[in-house]
């Protein structure tokens, strides 16, 4: 059967939709039950699709049907109970409904011309989200692919602060020729940072890079840092570190930041950290965020909405704006604040905002609340069973959600135990009840459990530490 053609090109939208819908619940409703990990090879899922570029078409269900029978092996339930590998969250029903109308309508979530709907549900979500999180109600609010292009879109709106003190504008100048931006943060900056600080021309060897000796930024460090620099600079904190989840003295580090005689900008990397806001037994962790100058944070985290989607936000406008903004004739229309182009990088954009929308609007913040503290009582009785188990330690604090431990094998000296727990995490995730991921913490092999999926039960811990329970003795056998 040929695709639908210009003739009748709905013919085979409703069957899709249907087919669509019933592999989806078959799938989403085994997550409980089904293996959260696959043991899948390489070699095997390259075979599955080695196939040649097809000729002709065949229809969309059938498209999607063989897609499944070829993909299984290799789906894994990311978005499941168990899921307990770096920091993945999962999708609310809201969630899941919103995302797949913006799908189904494809609205260009760019300009208000393309789509009035999906451009003021974004500046909804912006009101909303600020809200949330005990933003100042004045700053600009976006939202993005994620923590990368958060922090992308803060460091930015930073870089073009600080150009514009030592007299040039980054956006239109360029960097070449002009004094360098100095850049100040801890060894544990997030690699998403370093990432877009090397895509913004600030370079990722340029770092100036402040020790955390217990996963936060040495503010005394910091301050012998900024001293020695002559000019403003872009300073990075961290709200919620990757290993453990520790968090920077944020009043700290920003009371330096303003001390600076030349300025300071700001940046905050809270890309799950954030959501410690929403529990009164956390939300102290964040105090003095909202002094912070731009903030970077995951949708698709915490809040749990579908990949990709995250949100930034930023105090001045205007730097952002001038970092962002370029009017091109065919493009006029709505005034430039209704538009989304000039505050993000991308032009052409998902109307992310929809599926951000109907999670909050199905949860409310109270269920927000709720998901969040039903999170850290399942990380911090894991921690707490880690910390009375034979054989296991803790190897980082658990302020939040992240859960950083090991196995402590008897007579193995470092090297061999580093090799015990890399071969743990195999060996779990093989197992397919729960999925961990592994980690290099202060030099050592560890193993890192986040807790940030909404349908996560106490029941579900238990079962992961049955299974770190049975791994750590079969490996002590072998």
């Amino acid at each position: 059967m040929t695709p639908p053609n210009s003739a009748n090109p709905f013919q085979d939208v409703a069957q899709a939709m249907d087919a669509a819908h019933a592999a989806a619940r078959e799938l989403v409703l085994t997550f409980p039950t089904r293996p959260v990990g696959r043991g899948v090879t390489y070699d095997a899922m390259e075979a599955a699709f080695d196939d040649m570029l097809p000729i002709e078409g065949v229809s969309a269900s059938v498209a999607l049907d063989e897609w499944l029978v070829r993909a299984e092996p290799g789906i894994v339930a990311s978005a499941g109970p168990r899921f307990f590998g770096w920091v993945l969250g999962g999708v609310t029903p809201g969630a899941m409904a919103g995302d797949w109308i913006t799908s189904a309508l494809d609205q260009h979530g760019m300009l208000w011309a393309s789509s009035p709907a999906a451009v003021q549900t974004e500046h909804a979500v912006a009101r909303w989200l600020k809200e949330m999180f005990e933003i100042p109600a004045d700053w600009v609010a976006t939202t993005t692919s994620g923590a990368t292009m958060s922090n992308m879109v803060g460091l930015s709106a930073g870089r073009q602060w600080v150009g514009e003190q030592l007299g040039f504008n980054p956006a239109l100048d360029g960097l070449s020729g002009n004094p360098l931006i100095p850049v100040v943060s801890s060894t544990e900056i997030h690699s998403s940072a370093i990432k877009a600080l090397g895509h913004l021309g600030l370079g990722k060897r340029a770092v100036r890079k402040v020790a955390a000796p217990d996963g936060a930024i040495d503010l005394t460090a910091l301050e012998q840092e900024l001293a020695s620099i002559d000019g403003p600079v872009l300073v990075v904190a961290n709200a919620g570190e990757v290993n453990s989840g520790v968090f920077d003295d944020l009043n700290g580090v920003i009371d330096i930041a303003r001390a600076h005689p030349s300025g300071a900008w700001v940046h905050v990397d809270a890309a799950f950290g954030l959501f410690a806001r929403l529990s009164t037994r956390t939300r102290q962790l964040l105090d003095g965020i909202e002094r912070a100058d731009s903030i970077a944070s995951d949708a698709h985290k915490w809040l749990n909405v579908p990949y990709d989607s995250g949100f930034a936000f930023v105090r001045q406008k205007e730097p952002l704006f001038r970092s962002f903004s370029s009017p091109a004739a065919y493009l006029a229309g709505a005034p430039l604040e209704l538009d989304l182009d000039a505050y993000v990088p991308e032009m052409s954009r998902r109307a992310r905002g929809i599926a951000i929308w109907c999670s909050i609007k199905q949860m409310g913040l109270r269920g927000y609340q709720e998901m969040v503290d039903r999170c850290l009582d399942n990380a911090w009785s894991f921690a707490s069973w880690i910390e009375s188990e034979p054989g296991v330690e803790l190897i980082a604090p658990a302020p939040l959600n992240i859960v950083c431990w090991r196995y402590t094998p008897e007579g193995l000296d470092e090297t061999a135990t580093d090799q015990f727990n890399r071969d743990a995490v195999a060996a779990i995730q093989a197992d397919g009840r729960a999925f961990v991921s592994g980690t290099v913490y202060r030099g050592h092999a560890g193993i890192r459990c986040a807790f940030d999926n909404w349908t996560t039960t106490l029941d579900d811990v238990a079962i992961l530490e049955s299974v770190v329970r049975d791994i750590g003795a079969k490996l002590r056998t072998t």
